[in-house]
């Protein structure tokens, strides 16, 4: 599992400094790649692949596709780490991006990456159908804005030192965390022109192993050391956020995580032996410590 983690790492990056290195040169070059490069688990890029292999699509093409993600994983991050945000210092063991930089520079350096995201998506380096391109970019813009994870911080920041419930919290999650999963488990079956019914399905997969992945974020924030999470833990707590675990309870909310595992292996049992490797994506996911 981590080496193959290490090798979409390594191969996403390389992707990425060469397509950096072809653009005009820009003072924000800098602080966007700080945000970019530093060290991510590349979880969602795992996911694509995942899911790609499930239905034999082209690996350079998933690098491509991942290295997009992971310019809107970080935009998000540096966002989120802001003052007016969730004020966070550190990030992946070293000083946000705001803290570096500064917090302009780090608002101009997310949205960049944002937009850099499309420019990859739209050129002409992915080798796909440019329908299908075009359908991509309106996937992952429905999945990053008020849908996706503009409005899942928001929700995140409103509820704050309010009772909330279940369904509110799931929904705040998915959003926030969601979607970005979502856009990874459809790609690949946009790619293979699969029909609604089935992308559907798996855009639904993708919300699960979100809410997953935020459930063991949570876990790791409550429980963890700020040493192995390479950020400061324990801070839900004292900034009031909603999480499954302030309503249910430690224990509860590792039992709903378990549920939420067996529910996606469910669904995707159907595929037999092609989705060992998701298997074991699912587990990592919920047995890391950062």
């Amino acid at each position: 599992m981590l080496k193959d983690l290490t090798k979409i790492a390594k191969d996403t990056n390389s992707f990425l400094k060469t397509f950096i290195k072809t653009q005009k040169k820009t003072e924000l070059i800098v602080p966007m790649s700080y945000g970019l490069f530093s060290g991510g688990k590349k979880i969602r890029s795992k996911i694509l692949k995942d899911i790609g292999y499930i239905f034999n699509v082209d690996y350079k093409t998933l690098i491509i596709i991942g290295s997009a993600v992971e310019c809107i994983h970080a935009y998000s991050l540096i966002h989120d780490d802001l003052p007016c945000m969730d004020n966070d210092d550190m990030r992946r063991g070293k000083p946000s991006t705001h803290k570096k930089f500064g917090e302009s520079t780090a608002v101009l350096a997310g949205n960049s990456l944002l937009t850099l995201a499309y420019e990859i998506l739209s050129n002409k380096k992915l080798k796909i159908k440019d329908e299908t391109k075009l359908k991509l970019i309106k996937k992952i813009s429905e999945c990053s804005g008020h849908q996706g994870i503009a409005g899942g911080q928001f929700l995140d920041l409103n509820f704050e030192h309010k009772k909330v419930s279940k369904k509110r919290i799931v929904e705040m999650e998915i959003k926030k965390t969601g979607k970005l999963f979502s856009f990874c488990c459809m790609a690949p079956l946009i790619i293979k022109d699969k029909s609604a019914k089935e992308i559907s399905m798996f855009e639904n997969i993708g919300s699960e192993i979100g809410l997953l992945f935020q459930v063991a974020d949570d876990l790791i924030d409550h429980k963890g050391s700020a040493s192995s999470a390479g950020k400061k833990t324990k801070k839900d707590h004292k900034k009031g956020k909603a999480t499954l675990i302030s309503l249910l309870g430690y224990e509860n909310t590792i039992k709903y995580s378990e549920e939420i595992k067996t529910k996606i292996l469910k669904k995707i049992n159907k595929y037999g032996s092609r989705t060992n490797e998701i298997r074991k994506t699912l587990n990592f996911i919920l047995n890391r410590n950062k």
